[in-house]
């Protein structure tokens, strides 16, 4: 079975992701008008479309919002961005989230973005081109379809489900599975279909994924990476009967398998934190509450601007209090050799230690405290006195040590 080296943050239980391709047409005035339908009929609440962004003209992006179950609300965006190659239509990834975890018999959040019927084909896997929900036959050539399976699963969009035709099948068993599956399934789910003879070579194909293909069942692909909690044999299918009727055992792992923890697919990351953080269509009470939150922020800022701007005031005023010192005592000092010996000070010495006095007062003093700090200004001034006093009567008796020298 194949793994993922790189370690990927998981998909939340609140998230639906996917990811498409639409054929070549105007993507944007599709995605309008069936929003605009949906926003009609109520099945959803509202939707927006954002301005084109400088750093990306091409890309557009939309976001819509509803509710399902009781009153849970449900958050989308849907980006619309140019394939790879001219002419290569638009490829759409989207990503919504619930206020709970999601239920899989909710709506499609595709479905609700893009409208239904067989003249718009918007549900397309991006990188196979395969249709998302419907049957997708395998190529005839072993090594295409070792190629094709491998791009199919790699990045972990999709869910994979490959059947091996026992026999040649009529109209009743082209019978997709995504039709007995739940909705919120349908456009998640990658059907490949096995023809009789094919059967070697496509568990050939799926050696490295280490799964295998019952003759005439079924397996849901691991993809790469792999969920946490898969074992090929569980979800393998011995039988699937191609009749027409409901392949419980296929539906049963195809609904397990979307149960299992899985890592949030490749470039998922970025559009959830998209939709999370950068989300504009708010409803009146989100915009109030947006601007109560930008109101406190501010202030906050504000407040702490003011307490530093008091700080650097405080230091200033003890600096050039502490210098006035300092010019005083080297003023009052008589020229002459200065006396050696350990307990002589100089001025200069006095005045870092005035700074060191108020340094191990500020470190002492809580800077959140107003009163306090006032309170701290006043001693400051009261401690800037007594070193005045210190260093003029040191200056004064370094001065009569220097006459008792002299005579």
């Amino acid at each position: 079975m194949q793994t993922s080296l790189t370690v990927r943050p998981m998909t939340p239980a609140t998230v639906w992701p996917a990811r498409g391709r639409h054929t070549p047409g105007s993507a944007e005035d599709v995605l309008r008008r069936s929003l605009q339908q949906r926003k009609d009929s109520r099945a959803i609440d509202d939707f927006l479309e954002l301005p084109a962004d400088e750093t990306a003209p091409a890309e557009r992006v939309f976001e819509a919002r509803w509710q399902v179950g009781d009153e849970v609300t449900v958050r989308a965006r849907l980006s619309l961005k140019p394939g790879p190659d001219e002419g290569d239509g638009q490829e759409w990834l989207l990503v919504a989230e619930a206020e709970q975890p999601w239920d899989h018999a909710w709506p499609s959040p595709a479905g609700l973005f893009w409208p239904e019927g067989p003249d718009i084909a918007w549900d397309q896997d991006a990188a196979t081109r395969l249709t998302l929900g419907e049957i997708n036959p395998l190529p005839q050539d072993d090594r295409e379809i070792r190629r094709l399976l491998k791009n199919a699963v790699r990045g972990g969009w999709h869910i994979h489900v490959v059947v091996h035709e026992a026999m040649t099948t009529d109209d009743r068993g082209r019978t997709p599975v995504a039709r007995w599956l739940p909705p919120g399934l349908r456009h998640r789910v990658v059907e490949h279909h096995a023809a009789p003879q094919q059967l070697r070579g496509l568990n050939w194909a799926l050696r490295d994924s280490g799964v295998e293909v019952p003759r005439g069942g079924a397996v849901v692909l691991p993809g790469v990476p792999a969920p946490e909690g898969y074992d090929a044999w569980d979800f393998s299918v011995r039988a699937v009967f191609l009749d027409g009727s409901e392949p419980a055992d296929l539906v049963d792992a195809v609904k397990r398998f979307a149960a299992l923890p899985r890592p949030l697919p490749d470039g998922a990351e970025d559009a959830l934190t998209a939709l999370r953080e950068d989300w504009h269509l708010l409803t009146l009470e989100e915009e109030l509450d947006r601007q109560r939150g930008l109101v406190a922020m501010y202030a906050e800022a504000l407040e702490a601007m003011t307490k530093s701007r008091d700080l650097y005031r405080e230091a200033a005023e003890s600096a050039h209090e502490a210098l006035a010192v300092y010019q005083e005592a080297a003023q009052a000092a008589p020229a002459g050799p200065r006396p050696s010996g350990p307990t002589a000070v100089s001025p200069l010495q006095q005045l870092t230690r005035t700074f060191e006095r108020f340094k191990v007062k500020r470190s002492a003093t809580p800077a959140g405290d107003r009163e306090k700090s006032d309170a701290k200004s006043e001693e400051t001034s009261d401690e800037t006195s007594d070193v005045t006093t210190d260093v003029t009567t040191d200056v004064k008796g370094t001065a009569d040590q220097r006459v008792t020298s002299e005579h």
